[in-house]
């Protein structure tokens, strides 16, 4: 591994993590897919040589608890989902190199191998637990088959996770209140011998690796909290049948933890690919085991698994560890959290079936916001994406330049590129590379956009139709041009847009496929002769989002009307906390003194995990202020942002650093509430 800039002479692989065998796909789940096939195609177009996979996670308990509610065995269960991702991805444009399962007989060997090795180097030891008994049923309750009380956080927690509250891993044994799902009854603890993995050994590793790693910042910053403070060791065995055997004796009646052999699957993957276009094309040992340059993309719900389970892993067993972790942030459905149990989903079949295009959910995946930020989907900003940039931008400029250029010249005009226009061109290939360098999808395809943007303006400038007959050969030189930077989106627009781009390719006369040349090709002379182009996208009328809107209404209304219970396990938000009983008065509100702030400066305060020191102009003055928004914004993009401050808070000290005022802030991610118009620094807030 490197951390060379794109592209290296590695070979690099990048992951998705892998979706559990265990339920439909909706559109939420398709970020971190979607974004893994961009940013992988992206670096092919950089000329770096890259492997793309993943696999369904066929194992654990999500799988067995839900294989035991219908009556059949946890392998039919997962293997029905499995078969039925491998179908799906694809139709989204998703091309993996190689796309496996947990359960199949290559990470089954690799895992046990790894685990082995562990072993060997002492990292791997036996300590009686205490675990979640079933006294009915005389049966231990690992993972999902128990429900309780977060020890850390006091939210409702499932076995192995607190996913309503804090988002810690939790060890067997940890749950208080512990209750079986099996017969809802009180659930007791019960002495039993486990596995475990002495994360505590190499903590002094992961502080060190966590320096090193690159990707988004929720990434490298999420896990300091556990890495810096005290790490405990890792039980990686459990009490049930389904899953791979642990590889040693006398743990005959183990399986490894869903989390350890999940992971394996991408060197798997890999491995698989390898053997079927052969070493001399790809070689997964130098990629894992040598010099490979390795990037997982992942939702951020798994970071904890991902920056230190996984690279604890890889060292111990002397595999090579990740360079870059991007962790996506969730896609919420108009401001609320995707819930199956109250229909509040748009699946990934249904956007099909209503007609739409793959690429226009790319698009609208890639560019709604920065990666590891929520993105919320609704039907109308979805039209207005797609109408004003896809169709309004990049559509009008392609289409009317290639219609003129084939109606006057029938393809390119005998001409030469411009100066002006190659330089645009030349800007517009750096910001992509600069993009992928920086593991923003979001840059890499609004450089693209912001060339069509230039290319509108370009020609609405230039007026070739008015110099047709004065000045043929402007009109010429400023349609070559036109068709240049046509050619250039076809390339540059290629990773989000996959299938549009190809088409675009064609409808320029070129041979093959886009996505067969580098980035270089954006500035190779257009071919002379093509037919006349087709619009490559089309506006997304009212009426057909105002039915989609009713119909997705009316599934909320049914399924809510069906089971009007809890959030069920799906849903990408936790439940908001209840509003507080006691009321203050309107004189007390209006004793808050709140205003409109920019950010002229913001630095992270050193020895910190979360502060960030800001100078905010008010207006009247500027304030220094302290926030703890450090490890959930990028902290170079927070100049210029207009923010809300209480003006009137008493004066603070934290971390040794004064703070004169406090930050609005929505939610535990830090969403900084800010204005919709343009008011002025200063403006108070009633």
């Amino acid at each position: 591994m490197s951390h060379d800039s794109f592209p290296t002479d590695n070979p690099a692989v990048v992951t998705c993590g892998l979706p559990y065998a265990n339920g439909d796909l909706h559109i939420g789940h398709l970020r971190t897919y979607v974004g893994g096939d961009i940013y992988s195609r992206g670096l092919r177009k950089l000329g770096q040589q890259t492997a793309f996979v993943s696999g369904s996670d066929m194992h654990g308990t999500p799988v067995a608890v839900n294989a035991w509610k219908e009556g059949v065995t946890p392998e039919e269960f997962a293997l029905r989902f499995h078969e039925k991702y491998e179908a799906t991805f694809p139709k989204f444009n998703i091309a993996f190199d190689n796309y496996g399962h947990t359960h199949d007989e290559t990470n089954t060997e690799l895992t046990q191998e790894i685990v082995r090795k562990l072993d060997e180097e002492g990292y791997i030891y036996e300590k009686e637990i205490m675990v979640a008994w079933d006294p009915e049923e005389d049966q231990p309750l690992p993972d999902r088959y128990v429900t309780g009380r977060c020890p850390y956080c006091g939210e409702t927690a499932r076995g192995d996770e607190c996913d309503e509250g804090c988002g810690r891993h939790l060890e067997p044994g940890e749950i208080e209140n512990p209750t079986s799902i099996i017969t809802g009854n009180p659930a007791e603890y019960r002495s039993r011998p486990h596995k475990f993995f002495n994360l505590n050994e190499l903590q002094g590793y992961l502080q060190e690796f966590i320096d090193r790693l690159e990707g988004t910042d929720n990434a490298r910053n999420q896990p300091r909290e556990w890495i810096e403070g005290e790490l405990q060791d890792w039980c990686i065995t459990r009490d049930m049948d389904w899953g791979i055997d642990y590889p040693g004796e006398g743990a005959e009646d183990l399986v490894l933890y869903v989390w350890v052999d999940a992971p394996i699957e991408y060197i798997a993957s890999t491995k698989q690919y390898s053997e079927r276009v052969g070493a001399d094309v790809y070689d997964w040992e130098e990629t894992w085991k040598e010099s490979g340059e390795i990037v997982h993309v992942i939702g951020r719900d798994i970071i904890q698994h991902h920056t230190i389970f996984w690279p604890a892993m890889l060292h111990g067993a002397g595999y090579n560890e990740p360079r870059a972790v991007m962790a996506s942030g969730f896609v919420n459905l108009d401001g609320k959290g995707f819930s199956t149990s109250r229909g509040r989903a748009v699946w990934a079949d249904e956007y099909l079936d209503e007609g739409f295009h793959p690429d226009l959910l790319r698009f609208y995946i890639a560019t709604g916001s920065r990666f590891q930020q929520d993105i919320n989907f609704s039907w109308e900003r979805f039209q207005e994406r797609v109408n004003s940039e896809l169709v309004g931008t990049v559509g009008n400029f392609l289409y009317r330049s290639l219609l003129f250029a084939h109606r006057n010249y029938e393809g390119t005009p005998d001409a030469e590129l411009s100066d002006e226009v190659r330089e645009r061109i030349q800007q517009a290939i750096s910001e992509f590379g600069d993009g992928l360098n920086d593991y923003s999808i979001r840059q890499a395809t609004t450089a693209g956009v912001r060339l069509a943007q230039f290319g509108n303006e370009y020609i609405q400038r230039n007026e070739p139709w008015k110099l047709t007959d004065d000045d043929p050969e402007k009109a010429a030189q400023v349609i070559y041009d036109c068709v240049q930077l046509s050619k250039a989106l076809a390339v540059i627009l290629a990773p989000a847009l996959p299938e549009k781009a190809d088409n675009l390719w064609s409808q320029l006369g070129e041979d093959g496929s886009v996505h067969d040349v580098g980035i270089e090709a954006a500035l190779d002379e257009p071919q002379p002769d093509f037919d006349a182009p087709s619009e490559l996208f089309e506006k997304i009328p009212d009426e057909q989002v105002e039915k989609l809107n009713e119909k997705l209404e009316q599934a909320i209304a049914a399924a809510a009307a069906e089971d009007d219970a809890d959030e069920d396990d799906d849903s990408d938000m936790p439940e908001l906390e209840p509003l507080a009983d006691d009321r203050i008065s309107f004189d007390d509100f209006l004793a808050l003194d709140l205003r409109v702030g920019e950010i002229d400066l913001a630095e992270p305060i050193e020895g910190s995990d979360k502060l960030v020191r800001l100078e905010v102009d008010i207006g009247i003055e500027t304030r220094q202020i302290v926030a703890g928004i450090k490890q959930l914004h990028d902290v170079d993009d927070l100049v210029g942002e207009k923010v809300i401050i209480v003006a009137n808070l008493e004066k603070a000290e934290l971390f040794g650093v004064e703070s004169n005022g406090m930050l609005l802030a929505a939610g535990d991610q830090a969403d900084l509430l800010t204005t919709l118009g343009d008011a002025e620094p200063g403006t108070k807030v009633a």
